[in-house]
C-alpha cells in the first residue's frame, strides 16, 4: 500500500535561533498579524518572526495610542494568531503599565505564553524594566527589549518622532542596548533611530537588532502589516511601504515583503539627518 510521505516542516524559529541566524548573517524578517487567518499568511510566506504587537490598539480597535491596550487583550489577539503558527516565533507586547516591577512584569509575561502561546515578550524602554528583564529571563521567559521611538511613552517624548538624533541622545540609546543585552535580552526592536546609530547598535551587540524606522544595517526588519499592506486608515509611517500594490494578492504581498527584507533592498538607505 502507498503511503504519502508526511511533508517536510521546517524547524521553529526559537530566541536562540535568531542569535544563530545573526551570526550566519541571514536577515530576519517580521511582521505584525493580530488574527489567525493573517497568521497562516505570514506563517506561509516564511516570516521568521510574527510579532502580536499592542499596535492592535490603534490598527484593530480604532484607538489614539496604544496605551488602553490591556493584558487580556494582548492573550486573547495572541492565542489567535498562535493557532495559525508552527515554524515562526510568536512574540507578544507586554502593554502599557503591565511592567511596572519584576514581579509584574513575570506574571503578565507568564500569562503571554501559557496562555496567549507566546514564546518571546517584547518590552519597550530600559531603565527600571531591566530588571523586568533580568526576572523574566530567570523565569524562563525570553524577552525580545525595544528602543528609540517607545510608543507607550509618546506623551513623554512629545509624539511619534526620530529619537537619537543629537550626541547626547544617541549615546543614550547605544548605552541603554548594550545594557538591555546584558540583562538577558534575545533580541532589540530599534524603532525610528537614525540609520548611523542602528547600523553601530547591530555591529555592537551579539544579539540582533529588528529595526523599524531605522534604516537597512539591522539584522532584520518588522513592519505594522497594515501598514505594509496600505490599508491603515489616514497616513502611514514615511518608513513603510505599500506591498499590496506591487503585489496585488495579499498572499504576494507578504511574500514580496521577506524576499526584499532578505534580499536587503528594504528597507532602502536614507540620506544622513
Amino acid at each position: 500500500m502507498y503511503v504519502d510521505k508526511p511533508a517536510r516542516v521546517r524547524a521553529q524559529v526559537t530566541a536562540p535561533g535568531l542569535r544563530a541566524m545573526k551570526a550566519r548573517g541571514e536577515r530576519i524578517v517580521a511582521l505584525t498579524a493580530y488574527d489567525y487567518s493573517f497568521a497562516c499568511l505570514v506563517e506561509a510566506a516564511g516570516v521568521d518572526f510574527v510579532l502580536v504587537g499592542d499596535s492592535l490598539g490603534m490598527v484593530v480597535q480604532g484607538r489614539p495610542t496604544t496605551l488602553p491596550v490591556t493584558v487580556d487583550d494582548m492573550v486573547y489577539h495572541c492565542a489567535a494568531v498562535a493557532r495559525g503558527l508552527q515554524r515562526a516565533l510568536l512574540v507578544a507586547d507586554l502593554p502599557f503599565l503591565s511592567d511596572v516591577d519584576a514581579a509584574t512584569a513575570v506574571r503578565n509575561g507568564g500569562r503571554l505564553l501559557a496562555e496567549g502561546g507566546a514564546r518571546m515578550v517584547k518590552i519597550e524602554g530600559a531603565g527600571h524594566r531591566l530588571a523586568a528583564i533580568e526576572a523574566m529571563v530567570g523565569h524562563g521567559i525570553p524577552v525580545c527589549a525595544h528602543l528609540g521611538l517607545t510608543p507607550q511613552s509618546v506623551h513623554a517624548l512629545g509624539g511619534y518622532r526620530t529619537q537619537g538624533r543629537d550626541e547626547a541622545a544617541a549615546r543614550a540609546i547605544l548605552e541603554q542596548a548594550h545594557a538591555v543585552e546584558r540583562a538577558g535580552a534575545s533580541a532589540l526592536v530599534l524603532e525610528c533611530v537614525p540609520d548611523a546609530l542602528a547600523a553601530t547598535i547591530s555591529a555592537e551587540l551579539a544579539i540582533p537588532t529588528i529595526g523599524i524606522g531605522s534604516g537597512p544595517g539591522c539584522d532584520g526588519q518588522v513592519l505594522v502589516s497594515y501598514d505594509m499592506l496600505g490599508i491603515t486608515p489616514g497616513p502611514r509611517p514615511s518608513f513603510s511601504h505599500d506591498f499590496l500594490a506591487d503585489g496585488g494578492s495579499i498572499a504576494a504581498a507578504i511574500k514580496a515583503y521577506a524576499d526584499a527584507v532578505r534580499a536587503g533592498s528594504f528597507p532602502p538607505a536614507r540620506d544622513p539627518a
